[in-house]
C-alpha cells in the first residue's frame, strides 16, 4: 500500500495551506470579534472577497464536475482540502459548488437553481427534520396537496443550515399517496423563515409553509421518490465532516505543545509533566486513527464503492475525537483557555455539534452495529 501523495496532491495541499495561513487566518480575531458584539463571523462583502481570491488562485468547485466550470478533485483531495480549511474556526469554504441532488433535475431546472448555486449567485437550502423528528428523516408530517398543475405544501422543517439565508429550498414533503417527494421552492413562493440561536456559530433556522404554491414543475427527481434523494444528499460526504475536525484537532494540538513548552507551574515547563505528556500523546493518536479512518471512506467513494458504513465510521470516530482533544487542549491551557482571549473555547462550543448534526453519535452506533448484525458489513475484510 502506498500511502504517499503524488507531487500535484502535494502541491494542491500545500497551496491551500498557505491560503489558509495567509487571507483566512488572520482574519480570526476580526471573527472574535464580531461574535462578542453579536454580528455574523464573516460579513457576506468579506466572504465573497475570499472566494474570489481562492478563484484566481484555481481554487472553485472543488467536487464540481469540470463540464460545470469546476475542479473535480475527487473525493481524497477534497478530505484533504477540508483538513486544511478546518485549521481555521473563521467560517469559510472555498465557492463553486452545489448540492449533489440538485444535479437530478431536469435542463431547464438546472439553468434556474443549479447553475446559479454554483457561480454563488443563488443560496440553498436542504429541508427534510421537522421538529419533534430529529434524527428520524422517515417521519415526515410536511404536507403536498395537489390543485390542478399545482402543489400547496403547508408544514415547518427545523433546524435548517442556511435556511434563513436561502432564496430557495429543497423541501420534502408527503405528496399525498405518492410519498415522499422533493420540490424545489423559491423564497417568493411564500415560505418564511426564523433563526434558532444556538452556543456556536452554526446558524440553522425553523422554516414555515403555509399553503405555498409550487408549480408541477419544480418536483425535483420522481414524483414518491423524494426519500432516495434526501439519503443521496446526506450520504454524499459524510466522511467530510470528521476531515474538517481533523484539522481543527491539529491545530489545537500544535497549540497546546507550543503553551506547554512556556507555561510554568512549581519551577518547571508543565510540558515535563506526565500527566501533560499523557493528554498531548492520547490526541496525536485519536486524530491519526481518525485521520485513516476519514480517509479510507473517501478512498471507497473515490473507487465507485459502498462506502457508508466506513463513512459512519469516520463520522462517529471523528466527532468523538474532536470533542475529546479540545477538552483536553482547554485542560493544557487552564483558566486562560476558558476565557474568550483564546480560541480554544469557541473551538470548545462548535465542536460539540460534530456529535449531534448528519447523524448523531447514537444515530452512527445504530447504523453500525444493525450493518454489522445484518450482514450488510463483515469483520476482517480489507477494501472489499
Amino acid at each position: 500500500m502506498d500511502f504517499s501523495l503524488t507531487a500535484e496532491e502535494r502541491q494542491i495541499r500545500d497551496t491551500v495551506r498557505s491560503f489558509v495561513e495567509k487571507e483566512v487566518m488572520p482574519l480570526e480575531p476580526e471573527v472574535l470579534r464580531n461574535e462578542r458584539e453579536g454580528r455574523p463571523g464573516l460579513e457576506p462583502d468579506v466572504l465573497r472577497e475570499l472566494r474570489a481570491k481562492a478563484r484566481k488562485s484555481g481554487f472553485w468547485g472543488i467536487n464540481t464536475p469540470e463540464e460545470y466550470g469546476g475542479a473535480a478533485l475527487g473525493p481524497i483531495m477534497s478530505a484533504i482540502i477540508a483538513m486544511e480549511i478546518g485549521r481555521t474556526f473563521v467560517p469559510f469554504s472555498f465557492g463553486g459548488s452545489a448540492d449533489n441532488i440538485l444535479y437530478a433535475g431536469t435542463d431547464e431546472q438546472k439553468q434556474r437553481y443549479l447553475i446559479p448555486t454554483i457561480e454563488g449567485e443563488r443560496r440553498s437550502c436542504f429541508a427534510i427534520t421537522e421538529p419533534g423528528a430529529g434524527s428520524d428523516a422517515r417521519n415526515i408530517r410536511a404536507r403536498a396537496t395537489r390543485d390542478g398543475n399545482e402543489w400547496i405544501i403547508n408544514g415547518e422543517k427545523t433546524f435548517i443550515t442556511g435556511g434563513n439565508e436561502a432564496d430557495f429550498v429543497m423541501v420534502f414533503a408527503l405528496a399525498e399517496e405518492h410519498g415522499v417527494t422533493c420540490f424545489l421552492v423559491d423564497r417568493d413562493m411564500g415560505w418564511t423563515s426564523e433563526p434558532i440561536p444556538t452556543m456556536g456559530q452554526w446558524g440553522p433556522a425553523s422554516l414555515v409553509f403555509q399553503d405555498v404554491r409550487v408549480p408541477e414543475e419544480n418536483i425535483l427527481g420522481e414524483l414518491g421518490k423524494g426519500f432516495e434523494l434526501a439519503m443521496q444528499w446526506i450520504g454524499q460526504g459524510r466522511y467530510m465532516i470528521p476531515a474538517r475536525a481533523i484539522g481543527s484537532a491539529e491545530r489545537m494540538l500544535q497549540m497546546a505543545v507550543d503553551y506547554a513548552k512556556i507555561r510554568k507551574s512549581m519551577g518547571r515547563t508543565i510540558s515535563e509533566y506526565q500527566a501533560i505528556q499523557w493528554m498531548i500523546a492520547d490526541s496525536q493518536v485519536e486524530i491519526e486513527a481518525a485521520k485513516w479512518l476519514t480517509l479510507y471512506a473517501a478512498w471507497r467513494v473515490s473507487q465507485g464503492m459502498d462506502a457508508r458504513h466506513a463513512s459512519s465510521i469516520a463520522k462517529l470516530n471523528g466527532a468523538v475525537m474532536a470533542n475529546q482533544v479540545v477538552d483536553r487542549v482547554l485542560q493544557i491551557h487552564g483558566g486562560m483557555g476558558y476565557t474568550k482571549e483564546l480560541p480554544v473555547e469557541r473551538w470548545y462550543r462548535e465542536l460539540r455539534l460534530l456529535r449531534i448534526f448528519e447523524g448523531t453519535d447514537e444515530i452512527q452506533r445504530r447504523t453500525i452495529a444493525r450493518n454489522l448484525i445484518k450482514g450488510h458489513a463483515k469483520l476482517g475484510l480489507i477494501g472489499e
